[in-house]
């Protein structure tokens, strides 16, 4: 028979274990801030992409109803499905359900606006804010009839003055 003393321990020490926790959170505090930034990039590339497609659907828009759309909701389709032949001004299935719904429901972590301005809705200005500033995004984005998508490195609202802001890619 053994004795206790000589007999083999099994398993891992409660220091042993606490040594592999601290090492997998001293991972985890490097790659959470990495992710974290990547998927704000993410959600500030996909943005300007939707901000482009809006801006095309209301071009579009205007060449189908010889106004621009007065919100995100018009340029949309219906509850069911886009009707064959000429769809109504109402739900003209330009954009997909979920951008024309980015006013309430945050699409890529941004809230999207768009408007029809002057008399007789014969210009617009749109735009995107991080619904979750500094989380979703940082960068505000916008577009007006010119066909430029525009930005705010600082964020917040950017449809008044969007035609100061600083252009993509410059």
């Amino acid at each position: 028979m053994r004795s206790e003393a000589t007999r083999k321990q099994e398993g891992f020490s409660l220091i042993e274990l606490l040594i592999v926790v601290a090492i997998i959170l001293i991972i985890a505090a490097i790659a959470v801030p990495s992710m974290i930034r990547a998927r704000i990039s993410a959600n500030e590339s996909a943005t300007a992409a939707n901000v482009r497609t809006i801006i095309t659907a209301e071009i579009q828009y205007h060449t189908s109803f010889g106004s621009y759309s007065p919100d995100l909701t018009s340029m949309g389709p219906p509850a069911a499905s886009c009707p064959s032949g000429t769809p109504p001004s109402t739900n003209a299935c330009l954009i997909d359900y979920s951008l024309a719904a980015a006013g309430t429901n945050p699409k890529s972590g941004y809230i999207f606006t768009a408007s029809a301005t002057n008399a007789g809705l014969q210009s617009f200005v749109e735009g995107a804010s991080p619904s979750v500033p500094g989380r979703t995004g940082v960068k505000s984005f916008c577009g007006t009839d010119d066909g430029v998508i525009r930005y705010n490195p600082n964020g917040g609202a950017v449809t008044a003055g969007c035609a100061t802001l600083s252009m993509i890619g410059n």
